[in-house]
């Protein structure tokens, strides 16, 4: 997949699933749930145990449509391992420059993580496709607006803290794309089995996303 694709795919519902879970053997099930509920995009996070090897083994059973990605990678070794395993895009909390033109090489979609203005910039201006602001959940969809009053030209992807409650006013405040983990991916519902509720809480995300951009 071209990364014109990758990234269009990752606008079109403007949510990326974070998969970050204790246990790889839940993986698939997870999977299953989020694509269900309607979540296109799946980061499984280097965090998780064997994390390479589950996203090779994802990527196998990747229905059409489906796009798939590594996040937490810290350098560019891990995000060429991620992509040989089948990774179409590429999540950091930091910016890493080797790691943005590893990606820009290889045509795969990257986000490296930013905080302040200046941290924005340089990573955009270092080749991000879109830049990730972590943790949003110190600022806030207040936060967001604030950036994009003076860096419109930069797509900001807030990760920390997006859950159903707040993304709408991501989304109004300026975000292109919302990342969410622990509240898609509840720990508890992981444990318990439980993957309708994750199921039914990515369909809610989905619509709450698709309401505030019409509005």
């Amino acid at each position: 997949m071209r990364k014109d694709e990758q990234l269009a795919l990752m606008r079109e519902t403007g949510v990326v699933a974070v998969i970050r879970i204790d246990d790889p053997g839940k993986v698939s099930p997870v999977f299953d749930a989020l694509l269900d509920g309607g979540v296109k995009c799946i980061e499984v996070t280097m965090t998780v145990p064997d994390a390479i090897n589950v996203i090779s083994e994802v990527r196998d059973r990747l229905p059409e449509g489906m796009l798939l990605g590594a996040g937490t990678v810290l350098d560019s070794q891990t995000a060429r391992a991620a992509i040989l395993a089948g990774a179409e895009f590429i999540v950091s909390p930091i910016t890493d420059l080797e790691t943005i033109r590893l990606c820009n090489r290889y045509d795969k979609a990257v986000i490296p993580g930013a905080f302040t203005p200046t941290e924005v910039v340089r990573a955009w201006e270092a080749g991000a496709d879109m830049v990730k602001v972590f943790p949003a959940s110190v600022g806030g969809p207040a936060y967001i607006k604030a950036l994009k009053a003076p860096l419109p030209q930069v797509p900001l992807v807030p990760t920390g803290g997006v859950s159903v409650e707040n993304a709408g006013e991501y989304i109004k405040a300026g975000a292109e794309v919302l990342a969410v983990g622990g509240k898609l991916v509840d720990k508890k519902a992981v444990a318990e089995g439980n993957f309708g509720a994750i199921r039914d809480y990515a369909r809610k995300l989905v619509e709450v996303v698709a309401e505030a951009r019409r509005g």
